[in-house]
């Protein structure tokens, strides 16, 4: 099987949606509502063909596709800056630390401060595989693809890259650390607010969170178990961004309390190691398995390939790559080996 990362477009509304409906909650990026996918879908076409190098309000969403049925089986999505058209709102994890003279005693204290530091950030997210097609290095060609992808368009995207983890969702879709905290102040449950967030937007956050520091020996132990804890089915990609030198900073999501994990752009590896290679030759033979892309904006595309270093920037790969990618000798591709 032969499966091609591509540009999303409107015709993949229906399986999107269908593939929405299996996220389980907290996946506000992908929301089990056809309105709002198709406003993302529209979105991101608008953004693929623009021509400019400005960093701006841009959403670039990705499809996985099946090329031998046509099926969208995996999505994910590029933000190029964050916080432009509402705030982007974090929990930052401080230290506030206090003297008693006449105690003799210092105390140190966790907190939680609301702020917007990941304003003008560019962020990956929205990644979500379908259940079927979770092996065979899928959910991987899928992340990093979004790796090419942004070293090809350098210009359109900022200096730091961010990317938020779903936090722990207990197994009716709750979230302890949405009860302990924000719940108290919306009067909505966490899928309510979830929800509201992935058709209306945060501005309702501004509205009603409150904008004093929280301390963390005033929540429950339920609530500070799950602070910077990924969902355990986000594990394996909290790895995956630490293998591309993301690290956890003590910011966490308002809603759920997930990580988020940052990396400067030019920083992440499938970035600063990809290459830009001419096509010399397209055999069968065996060579690096690589992922390789080609195509700008609206018509790029990324698969896994062999690829053979030939010298003086040239490669050859193999045939069913070349015919995924749709290149030929003396086109250029991007490329980084897996």
């Amino acid at each position: 099987m032969s499966f091609v990362v591509r540009a999303a477009n409107k015709d993949d509304v229906g399986q999107l949606y269908e593939m929405a409906k299996l996220t389980g909650g907290g996946f506000t990026n992908l929301p089990p509502d056809r309105a709002s996918l198709n406003e993302k879908l529209a979105r991101s076409e608008e953004a693929f063909a623009k021509t400019d190098d400005e960093s701006a309000n841009d959403l670039f969403l990705l499809a996985l596709e099946d090329t031998e049925t046509g099926q969208v089986r995996g999505t994910a999505q590029i933000f190029a800056a964050v916080g432009k058209r509402w705030p982007f709102y974090s929990y930052r994890i401080t230290t506030y630390t206090q003297r008693s003279e006449e105690l003799e005693r210092t105390f140190s204290s966790k907190i939680l401060q609301l702020t917007t530091d990941y304003e003008g950030a560019s962020e990956v997210g929205g990644l979500f595989l379908h259940p079927g097609e979770r092996a065979g290095g899928l959910g991987l060609l899928l992340a990093r693809s979004r790796y090419l992808f942004i070293a090809s368009h350098r210009q359109r995207f900022g200096k730091k890259l961010i990317a938020e983890l779903r936090g722990v969702i207990d197994e009716a879709g709750g979230s302890a650390f949405w009860d302990a905290l924000a719940g108290k102040f919306f009067g909505m449950t966490f899928q309510e607010a979830d929800e509201f967030n992935a058709t209306h937007g945060n501005q309702f956050i501004a509205d009603l969170m409150p904008k004093h520091p929280i301390y963390l020996d005033m929540l429950p132990e339920s609530a500070r178990a799950v602070i910077g804890k990924p969902h355990p089915s986000g594990r394996a990609a909290m790895r995956m961004l630490q293998k591309e030198n993301f690290a956890f900073k003590d910011y966490i999501d308002i809603f759920d309390g997930g990580p988020t994990m940052e990396a400067d752009i030019d920083a992440v590896k499938s970035v600063a190691e990809s290459r830009e290679a001419t096509i010399a030759a397209i055999d069968g033979v065996s060579g690096t398995l690589s992922l390789a892309a080609s195509g700008q904006l609206a018509d790029f595309r990324c698969c896994y390939a062999d690829v053979t270093m030939q010298g003086d920037g040239e490669i050859e790969i193999d045939e069913q790559a070349a015919s995924t990618l749709r290149v030929g000798k003396s086109d250029t591709v991007r490329h980084v080996a897996r």
